[in-house]
């Protein structure tokens, strides 16, 4: 058994030494890079040697690359030398603001004394350091420049499983984003619930486009490959943005068995690919088509199932699951061989945290994100007395497994308060990860209903963000999908909704949408809300996995930061433009 991650890369060296590990499409089509087990572990091992001349085991090295393969090596670099890697990623030129801020917060959290680069990034060391101060001491190292001749003999730390492998920062959907200290013991676990779910092995072949610093993209990609020794394509999520069928043509091309991202990628390829690009494409080889890290939604999941089964895709590649930084990644995935579940319950018994089918009233769709993982014990709690739900309840999503992480780098009380919790009335359970998640199980399947933090009251009904925000987005063809954000304001004394939705393009009537706006949710939630906002889609404060940053959109809007096409107010003759 593998006591650290360094001893699977190790391992694969040895091995495996001129097997394929990476490929990088630099045009997202067919100019193509390569990297083998035994050229990765080379350059680890030089990147190893130079974090030692300035950094001791345990200091923490940001890791700041652009796509490609180079953060790959400097990662194992810093699991070779003892070192904390801390993903991260260069500063947006087109979100100069908010991309500055994130990294700002982090390198001032984590106290980084190496910072990781290719020579481009490394190069604007100056700049940076006088944009982020916290940076300005650190030793700055291009890890393409040269280092891959040196190193060569040495020996790699023997880190045990309790070691800290590398710091997770949280997306910061709800508040600041938190470093989560992940172990090696917490990786290796965490291979084995990915691989056994998804049936992974040498035989895979994964292709992915998510950001390799996000969770998704390094433990279900780069992690996920190198344990179960089977090689990837991985693209940048720019070159997938632009075009998604360059994905789904890859896929075709290297007969790829698993690739996956967030909901958003699904509905990205509905809308996008054309029938013409549709007749190129031979799906037939994909066995694992995973949707997690936001609201997974069934009608999104069927539509592609049906826009895509001309090309070969099988319903039963469908692989809904469900996860979090604070367990490393995946805790639950859909069984093996059968087709994605969902269940349809009456809306109002939901806001009242009770699952009820449903009947002639309003309903909410909610998808089936699967079975827990092996080793991984999921309980359904009440957030606020700490008692198990009985079933037919919803409650706050508690786990307890391996997977679970330590904690939060260098804040104690915040990781008692997460990490360690107990149940009531039973204290030789747990302890347990307080996830934020509400949900209830059905079967021993495990189904999202929302955020905790996220939860707006208004006159004593709790209302999802969520449902409010799919009712929004398809209220008039204006406005983005997965682009509009609710959240709680105060209006009048009391609690009220508050909206902000990206448009499509200028030229847009904002009083038009507005009407639109008013009238979808007062029909579909019975609810009018206090304000709306329509931004263009750079200015949606977003997470780093393209998360809708709630909290960030609603201190904006209250401080007045945030950039507006056009805002419409209840207390307001007309719409305000700024």
């Amino acid at each position: 058994m593998f006591q650290s991650f360094n001893e699977v890369l190790i391992a694969r060296a040895r091995d495996q030494a001129t097997r394929t590990a990476f490929l990088f499409l630099r045009d997202g089509e067919r100019d193509e890079v390569r990297v083998t087990y035994g050229e990765i572990d080379r350059q680890a091992r030089a990147i190893a040697a130079r974090l030692r001349e300035t950094c001791a085991p345990g200091d923490r090295a940001l890791l700041l690359y652009p796509p490609g393969l180079e953060f790959i090596s400097a990662f194992f670099g810093c699991l070779y030398a003892g070192v904390i890697a801390v993903p991260s990623y260069p500063p947006d030129p087109t979100r100069l603001r908010i991309s500055l801020a994130r990294l700002q917060v982090i390198a001032a959290d984590c106290g980084a004394r190496a910072v990781l680069g290719t020579a481009p990034v490394t190069s604007r060391h100056a700049e940076l350091g006088v944009a982020v101060p916290a940076l300005r001491d650190a030793t700055w190292i291009a890890s393409d420049d040269g280092l891959t001749t040196a190193g060569g003999e040495l020996a790699p730390v023997a880190a045990d499983p309790a070691s800290i492998a590398f710091l997770q920062y949280t997306s910061g959907s709800t508040a600041a984003p938190k470093g989560v200290a992940v172990s090696h013991g917490n990786i290796l676990h965490n291979e084995i619930v990915i691989c056994t779910g998804m049936e992974l092995g040498p035989q895979s072949f994964g292709v992915g486009w998510l950001p390799l610093y996000h969770d998704m993209g390094l433990i279900g990609n780069v992690f996920a490959g190198v344990y179960a020794g089977f090689p990837m394509a991985l693209m940048s999520p720019l070159r997938f943005v632009q075009s998604p069928i360059r994905l789904l043509r890859a896929i075709s091309r290297y007969r790829a068995t698993i690739c996956g991202g967030p909901n958003f990628g699904y509905e990205h390829c509905i809308q996008r690919i054309t029938e013409e690009d549709k007749a190129t494409l031979d799906l037939s080889s994909w066995r694992t088509a995973f949707n997690g890290a936001e609201p997974i939604r069934a009608d999104t999941m069927t539509r592609f199932t049906e826009a895509f089964a001309p090309c070969g895709f099988a319903p039963e590649t469908v692989f809904p699951c469900y996860g979090l930084a604070e367990s490393t990644l995946m805790v639950t995935g859909k069984r093996r061989g059968e087709r994605f579940r969902f269940t349809v319950l009456d809306k109002a018994s939901l806001e009242d945290h009770r699952v009820v089918e449903a009947g002639a009233g309003a309903t909410v769709t909610l998808t089936s994100c699967g079975c827990a993982g092996p080793g991984v014990e999921i309980e359904i709690v009440d957030p606020e007395t700490g008692h198990r739900i009985p079933a037919g309840g919803v409650g706050e999503i508690w786990l307890a497994g391996p997977s679970v992480a330590q904690g939060y780098f260098g804040k104690p009380e915040a990781t008692e308060h997460t990490f360690r919790a107990r149940i009531a009335g039973d204290p030789s359970a747990g302890p347990f990860l307080r996830t934020g998640d509400l949900g209830f199980l059905r079967g021993g399947e495990l189904y999202v209903a929302g955020r905790i933090k996220d939860l707006i009251v208004v006159r004593g009904r709790k209302l999802h963000p969520q449902d409010l925000e799919r009712t929004a987005e398809a209220a008039h063809p204006a406005l983005r999908s997965g682009s509009c954000a609710a959240f709680a304001i105060e209006h009048g004394g009391e609690e009220a909704i508050g909206l902000v939705a990206a448009i499509k393009g200028d030229g847009v009537d904002a009083q038009a949408v507005f009407g639109s706006l008013r009238q979808a949710l007062t029909e579909g939630h019975q609810i009018l809300p206090a304000a709306l906002v329509l931004t263009q889609p750079a200015d949606l404060p977003k997470t780093s996995s393209g998360k809708l940053q709630r909290h960030a959109c609603r201190e904006a809007f209250l401080s007045g930061t945030l950039r507006a096409t056009a805002v419409w107010r209840a207390d307001a003759v007309e719409n305000q433009r700024p």
